[in-house]
């Protein structure tokens, strides 16, 4: 037998991979590279990453259908190619900045020393890094869509699993080597070849992808025996197709408005509101938190080795979908009782955020450590945020308040965005702003990690109040 399949797998690993590095390059060099040439304040940075997440959030509502109607291989590469497009746009809104304010150089642009050219110049920028950021997030939308529907055709049901940890550990391998490379990258080539060097890593594979990805009944590489295993559940497959079919035509269909009249609509998207944005944060704001309270530099060796533990640590997230296997087979109870009683553990850990702040001024290793943590808590409360909503809602539904919580998390996660952008300017600028002691932006950074850390159990208690008790929505 063959074992092409995972060919594919390592194709979908590397994709994801550059995913994450695509999104990781304006986070890595907008202290050190970006801010400088464009006079940003922390409000300009909050509001490109706010929208960046906004707009992800609402295209994830349409790239699954999208991906559906080109098929695999069409919709792969054209998410990819999207993304990009958009990654390598960013390496021009210098250059157009440089055209609109009337400039030849970025020395110039830094030496402007006028209000109002310097308002001119974050505007024109700004814009132009929304557009790019925009481009980059309709992509990225179409990445996990494509790559579940890849690995559905290329696997056998009790392998797909499997393949989807392998494919999906590309998001942790790439948020874990970008500190390594773009940091250096754009110390050597410049800001703007680090866009255009990690965008170009997504042609060279569309290039791979154009030859390796056929259906397996099509593909030469695949002999008889391993298409034979791979179609192994086909007329397993087919009789539920048509059990499906024949239990749509019996089940209540739900229209979009009718949706929001029910309690668990709005207890999954609060869930979804108070939480996803605080992931968010700790992926766009915790290299910018080393640069402003430890001063380290992107391309301080302590800076990549603290990040890339960051995102070590949130690998052990892998385990978190077991907790509530264990309540309901060990303990007998039924699954919404027993995911929330799994997520209501998990929303404990991100308290630890709360000693962040506190415990730096002894290292930058305690606060690493403890944002480390509760990402991983965050990625497990996530996941089981998911599953409450085949608990409670019909089949025929699912995907409609999928996409409510998925519009509800990124309005949330534009609102911390944007929230955190304003209090970071607020407080270097305001000599009169403490919290607990801590003055200045290390006081900023207390209370983002102060909502970060309680906002789980806030979540968990609204959603509680909202359904107390399993119930299955009756039409």
């Amino acid at each position: 037998m063959t074992n092409y399949r995972w060919v594919i797998c390592m194709m979908l690993f590397f994709a994801t991979t550059i995913n994450y590095m695509d999104r990781q390059v304006l986070s890595l060099t907008w202290e050190d590279f970006i801010r400088p040439e464009f006079h940003w304040t922390n409000n300009h940075y909050g509001t490109i990453t706010g929208i960046f997440s906004l707009v992800y959030a609402i295209a994830m509502l349409f790239a699954g259908n999208i991906v559906d109607k080109l098929d695999t291989k069409k919709g792969y590469f054209w998410s990819i190619a999207v993304w990009s497009v958009g990654a390598c746009l960013h390496a021009l809104c210098g250059v157009a900045t440089e055209m609109f304010v009337g400039v030849d150089s970025a020395e110039a642009l830094r030496a402007i020393t006028a209000v109002d050219t310097i308002s001119k110049i974050t505007l024109i920028s700004t814009t132009l890094f929304i557009i790019a950021r925009c481009v980059l997030a309709i992509g990225e939308a179409g990445n996990f869509p494509a790559a579940i529907k890849a690995t559905a055709e290329y696997f056998p049901k009790k392998d797909r699993a499997f393949a989807t940890s392998i494919f999906n550990a590309g998001s942790t391998i790439g948020a874990l080597i970008a500190p390594f490379i773009i940091p250096v990258l754009a110390q050597k080539f410049g800001w703007e070849l680090a866009f255009v060097i990690i965008g170009a890593l997504g042609f060279i594979w569309m290039g791979f992808w154009i030859f390796v990805y056929k259906k397996p009944e099509q593909n030469p590489s695949v002999n008889a025996a391993e298409l034979e295993y791979i179609l192994q559940d086909k007329a397993e497959e087919e009789a539920a197709k048509e059990s499906a079919a024949a239990a749509a035509q019996n089940e209540p269909q739900i229209s979009l408005w009718k949706c929001f009249s029910f309690k668990q609509t709005w207890a999954f998207a609060v869930g979804k509101f108070m939480t996803d944005g605080v992931w968010w944060f700790f992926l766009f704001w915790m290299p910018s938190y080393l640069k402003n309270v430890y001063g380290m530099s992107s391309t301080d060796p302590r800076f990549q080795i603290a990040i890339g533990v960051l995102y070590l640590i949130v690998m052990v997230s892998i385990f978190g979908g077991y907790l509530p296997t264990i309540f309901i087979e060990k303990k007998n109870m039924e699954p919404y009782s027993g995911r929330m009683l799994a997520m209501l553990i998990f929303a404990f850990f991100p308290l630890v955020a709360l000693a962040a702040q506190p415990l730096a001024p002894l290292s930058y290793w305690f606060p690493i450590i403890l944002i480390g943590i509760a990402g991983a808590a965050h990625q497990s409360w996530s996941a089981n945020l998911f599953s409450t909503i085949g608990d409670m809602f019909p089949k025929s539904t699912i995907a409609t308040i999928t996409g409510i919580g998925g519009m509800a998390g990124g309005l949330g996660s534009f609102l911390i965005q944007k929230g955190a952008g304003l209090l970071f300017d607020f407080s270097e600028a305001s000599s009169t702003f403490s919290v607990f002691g801590f003055k200045g932006i290390q006081a900023g950074y207390m209370v983002m990690f102060t909502f970060c850390g309680v906002a789980y159990l806030i979540g968990w208690i609204i959603m509680k109040a909202l359904v107390p008790r399993y119930q299955k929505i009756e039409i």
